[in-house]
């Protein structure tokens, strides 16, 4: 009997065979989707585990190798210094003079004022015997014959010695060279080093509560005190690394269990061993904490895919239950969704590769800048907000990138906003203040407190300036002078003017300065800097002008406008 259209039978329901059909779709979609969306979070959480663990492990290699590296070259040229000068004295001094005792003192003082650290000075002859000395103990006609330094600074001319107490019964160092005389027999040019030549150089600003720098000896004695180790001229509780040329970093275990990194290096030409020690617990804590938060994050998103695919696959089957009610409608809704999924795929791809990461960086910026905001003892806390300010309009820049990559199909000109010149100027400075620093030249700014805002393009600007301020470091010997400065000129421009007090140009490649190509550094030089200062100048609606003299310095003047277009017909 055929029932009636408003009693027909629902397949899905009242046939049991089609409910298992749905609950078996239900039940694989579940599985399938779960695997398919957990192996590879899970997958990818186990790769950025040993990842980030690798990365922090190779962090802690590098800072423990770079802090070794320092201080080890440091004491290094201590001693190579203090070594070179006894050389000098004794291949430029005979020995009559450095027997003289008024002139041996002399010499003492003016060592002392130029280098410091030493204590006393002494002269040997080939007997063994102090015959003449300048220091604050009686140690004139002490005969050292007997003593094992003499008898090696004898054999290899050159001697440093281990940390001792000797006469003076208070732990030091000596140094000693030796020259030969005419008559076949020789004499020797002895210092004492202060102790606080060495512990000075073992400190570090930034150790700390459980770290542990000091300096032994190859047999494994203290030559300065460790916080954990022992003391001055005890055995170190650690014994001493085999020899190596460079500095290495390796894992051990102490006696109590607790494991540390250990560092050395052995200092060139000394008997002395830098060592460093840190706890991993402590060096780990930042990795502890990345880690407590990366499986917290696997855990919560494990939930959350659970709860989506649980939800996704019931809503799943119940459309696949409406469409076999419904095919043919649905047959286009899915050539629509293809289509529209296809758009979607495409923009979140670039959403995800290039967005989440920079917001990722915006919010690391952020934490930083709160951390160090309010936090009055942070480390260069001035420094690090000018950084993450700096990273912060870089990742705006980044934006600007996507959305030209999203929008290609138009053009986007060079970008004008209010710039505060000095400001920009400064920022600039600060990727070469560690230049100036080591090179001792001497930064003056003058910059006044009231400066007009000028539109123009940042960018622009800090290529312009970072090109001159290089030139001008090129020019310039290591304790010059580079003046900055900047001033209005009239009511519509402003003038930059960098000034240095280095070698000059001459007239004739003051002709040329501006050309590509040109360059009178050498080998060192492209000769495209000016030449794209040049044009970037000329692009913002300025000029820029030279003035040099051989010998006296050069100064570059940048004129720009207060307010105007960039100018995008210039070619750069």
């Amino acid at each position: 009997m055929r029932l009636p259209i408003g009693r027909r039978r629902n397949r899905d329901t009242d046939d049991p065979e089609g409910e298992r059909r749905y609950s078996r779709i239900r039940r694989y979609t579940v599985i399938l989707t779960l695997v398919v969306a957990l192996v590879p979070l899970f997958v990818l959480t186990g790769v950025n585990y040993f990842l980030y663990r690798r990365s922090a492990e190779a962090e802690i290699r590098y800072n423990m190798s770079r802090d070794l590296l320092n201080t080890s070259r440091s004491l290094e040229f201590v001693m190579e210094e203090r070594l070179s000068v006894l050389k000098l004295l004794v291949q430029e001094r005979t020995l009559a003079e450095l027997s003289d005792s008024r002139m041996l003192t002399a010499t003492f003082q003016h060592l002392e004022q130029s280098f410091g650290g030493f204590v006393d000075l002494g002269c040997i002859n080939a007997e063994g015997i102090q015959i003449a000395y300048t220091g604050p103990y009686q140690l004139l006609g002490v005969n050292y014959r007997e003593q094992s330094w003499f008898n090696e600074v004898s054999l290899r001319g050159v001697y440093v010695s281990d940390v001792f107490l000797g006469y003076r019964r208070f732990p030091h160092f000596v140094i000693a060279v030796k020259r030969a005389a005419g008559d076949g027999s020789f004499y020797v040019l002895r210092a004492t080093v202060d102790m606080d030549l060495l512990n000075k150089r073992v400190f570090l600003p930034g150790m700390g509560r459980q770290d542990d720098v000091f300096i032994v000896n190859r047999e494994g004695i203290l030559q300065t005190s460790s916080r954990f180790h022992g003391q001055l001229l005890e055995r170190c509780t650690i014994p001493v690394p085999s020899y190596s040329p460079s500095t290495e970093v390796i894992e051990d275990l102490d006696e109590a269990g607790v494991s540390y990194a250990l560092g050395y290096s052995y200092i060139p030409n000394t008997p002395f061993v830098l060592m460093m020690i840190r706890r991993r617990a402590d060096l780990l804590a930042q990795w502890v904490r990345d880690r407590t938060e990366l499986l917290s994050f696997l855990a919560l998103s494990t939930v959350g895919v659970v709860i989506v695919v649980l939800y996704s696959s019931r809503s799943l089957v119940m459309q696949i239950r409406a469409a076999d009610q419904k095919r043919v409608q649905m047959l286009h809704d899915i050539e629509y969704t293809n289509k529209m999924a296809t758009i979607g795929r495409l923009a979140a791809s670039v959403a995800h590769e290039i967005n989440n990461p920079l917001a990722i960086i915006n919010e690391k910026a952020g934490l930083l800048h709160d951390l160090a905001a309010h936090s009055d003892e942070f480390p260069h806390r001035e420094k690090v907000l000018k950084a993450v300010e700096s990273i912060v309009k870089s990742v705006e820049r980044c934006g600007t990138v996507t959305h030209r990559l999203l929008g290609f199909t138009r053009r986007m000109d060079a970008k004008t906003e209010k710039i505060h010149l000095p400001s920009l100027i400064s920022e600039v400075m600060e990727f070469l203040g560690k230049e100036a620093l080591h090179r001792n030249i001497e930064v003056v700014t003058d910059f006044p407190e009231e400066f007009p805002l000028i539109e123009s393009d940042r960018g622009y600007l800090q290529q312009i300036f970072l090109n001159v301020i290089n030139n001008a470091f090129a020019a310039l010997r290591d304790g010059g002078r580079l003046e900055l400065a900047v001033r209005t000129a009239g009511p519509d421009q402003v003038v930059a003017v960098v000034r240095d007090d280095g070698v000059g140009i001459s007239e004739e490649n003051l002709k040329h300065i501006f050309e590509p190509f040109f360059s009178t550094k050498g080998q060192f030089g492209t000769g495209l800097g000016l030449s794209i200062t040049y044009g970037l100048v000329q692009k913002l609606g300025g000029r820029i002008e030279v003035a040099s003299r051989v010998g006296e310095g050069t100064t570059f003047t940048v004129t720009l406008p207060i307010a105007g277009p960039v100018r995008s017909d210039y070619p750069v």
